[in-house]
This record gives C-alpha cells, sequence and structure tokens, in this order.
C-alpha cells in the first residue's frame, strides 16, 4: 500500500474474536501498526511506546490497532502482561498483512526468511493513508514520539 491508498474493508479479528472493521475508525484517525512477535524485545517496546503514549495520540485524534500473525490466546497474553490500551489483530493467515504490503522477504540474524515487516501506517478519517513509517525508519523504544513528530 502506499500514501493515498485505503486500508481494506475488514482488517480481521481482535483478541477477543470480535471482527475489526475499517469503518469502526470512520470519522477517526487510525495509528495500525504491524509488528512480527508478540512478548519479543522489540515488539514490547513499540507496544509499550504506544501504550505510554496513547493520550497524547488521542488528543490528536488517533486510535492505536496493533497487528501480527500470532493468534488471539497469544494477543490476549501479551496484552494482559505489557497492560495494552488498545486492540491487536490476530492475522494468522496473514491477509491483512499482506493487503498492506507488511509481509514479505526480512534478514535475520544473517539468514533471508519471509515473515511481518515492522510497518506503521497513519490514516485519516476517511480511510486513507496518510503516512508510513517503512520498517527501517522504526525506533521501538521512541516509535510513538515518531509520530508524534509527524502528526505535530
Amino acid at each position: 500500500m502506499n500514501v493515498g491508498d485505503k486500508i481494506p474493508a475488514i482488517l480481521g479479528k481482535d483478541q477477543n474474536g470480535k471482527e475489526i472493521k475499517a469503518e469502526d475508525f470512520k470519522g477517526q484517525k487510525l495509528v495500525l501498526y504491524t509488528y512480527p512477535k508478540d512478548n519479543t524485545s522489540g515488539c514490547t517496546a513499540e507496544a509499550c511506546s504506544l501504550r505510554d503514549h496513547k493520550a497524547a495520540l488521542a488528543q490528536k485524534g488517533y486510535a492505536i490497532l496493533g497487528v501480527s500473525k500470532d493468534s488471539a490466546a497469544s494477543h490476549q497474553k501479551f496484552i494482559e502482561k505489557q497492560g495494552l490500551n488498545f486492540d491487536l489483530i490476530a492475522d494468522t493467515d496473514t491477509t491483512l498483512l499482506q493487503a498492506l504490503g507488511a509481509w514479505g522477504e526480512k534478514r535475520m540474524c544473517g539468514k533471508t526468511c519471509i515473515g511481518t515487516l515492522r510497518t506503521t501506517y497513519l490514516v485519516n478519517e476517511e480511510g486513507a493513508i496518510t503516512h508510513i513509517f517503512a520498517p527501517k525508519q522504526i525506533k521501538t523504544k521512541e516509535h510513538a514520539e515518531q509520530i508524534l513528530a509527524v502528526i505535530d
């Protein structure tokens, strides 16, 4: 996906099995972020950065929604353990990740593999992408500050 594209109408199911749709966020902005795995150091740092700055993002009109291929049960444990205050989509078949362009080849520990590309999409009130943070741009511990710097 590129800036100007609309996010998919159906985003997937959250940690409670509830279907999440783009229209659920109509009239508000959205931080839609994709991450590789629950309870790993980088993904935890990123989620906690967003958790800790949720109020500041909300003041700017943004909701937060995370996406990974982990199961709903894994997401529930991650949310509980880290005290996350936003929903996570369990994209176990990678449908949304692929639609967003956040699933592909990457290098880990010197090896090439296929997996989730850490990416963040800022979405406007009409469901169109206004900004994309590519994997190499994201600083997990400071990601919320990166977003706030762009939207200020």
